[in-house]
């Protein structure tokens, strides 16, 4: 389930990229499908051991082309433990909603992005996440739970500020929506609840058999109820830059 298209990233051989928050690695997979040197950083030890054997195992079945590589590392995204400009491609999915100091990790990834290099940076959108957030305390205010809701131009400013320029944006996974506003407003650890559990069974369904009537409606309501909105960017060249 990729929230980030990677075909406006042009990640491919010879591209060195970094997944930050890699979490379950999902991204940091399709990155190597593609054939990418790839990192994924995380820093939780024991998700990255998963993603570690997951690496092992995707070469293993062949679904990995030659120039793939992938490696495992922990850290924090305030510090990141690399040289400035690093990497071709970054992707930040899903974490600057959980992290206080959003600025310096947004500085920290540009840092080390390469002029010219692309970006990838996705957040909870703005009104489903309102919607959880009115319905369920329990939903953000646990230890490590989200700790700002971004309006989408709001992040932009924030990644452009940080000298990012803006060149594209979508919305994933509309069918998550209504999964997680169910969640929230039977409780979000009662996954006994038969809406919750019927509604669960039928986004596990469409992630496996991908049928095309589920494809084509959740291409079309994700401008309207997408969960997730994603920030395409690019890293001026410093030519340009002193032209």
């Amino acid at each position: 389930m990729l929230t980030v298209d990677f075909d406006r990233l042009d990640v491919g051989p010879g591209i060195r990229a970094i997944d930050i928050g890699a979490g379950q690695g999902r991204h940091s997979y399709e990155m190597l499908r593609r054939g990418a040197d790839v990192i994924a950083f995380d820093q939780n030890e024991n998700d990255m051991a998963d993603v570690a054997e997951m690496f092992g195992a995707l070469h293993a079945a062949g679904e990995v082309p030659e120039s793939g590589v992938a490696r495992t590392e922990t850290g924090d995204a305030l510090a990141l433990p690399y040289e400035d400009a690093a990497f071709d491609v970054v992707v930040m999915s899903e974490i600057l909603e959980h992290i206080p100091d959003d600025e310096s990790a947004i500085a920290e990834m540009v840092r080390i992005l390469k002029p010219g290099g692309l970006a990838a940076v996705t957040v909870p959108r703005f009104w489903p996440e309102k919607v959880c957030w009115a319905l369920s305390d329990e939903y953000h205010e646990v230890e490590g739970g989200h700790v700002r809701i971004y309006r989408s131009s709001e992040l932009a400013a924030k990644l452009v500020a940080a000298g990012l320029e803006v060149t594209g944006s979508s919305h994933a996974h509309a069918l998550h929506a209504p999964y997680w506003w169910l969640k929230c407003a039977v409780g979000v650890d009662n996954d006994s609840n038969p809406l919750v559990r019927g509604y669960h069974k039928m986004l596990v369904w469409d992630m496996m058999s991908k049928p095309w009537v589920t494809r084509v409606g959740e291409q079309l309501l994700n401008p309207l109820v997408g969960k997730s909105v994603a920030l395409y960017l690019r890293k001026p060249e410093v030519a340009a830059e002193s032209a």
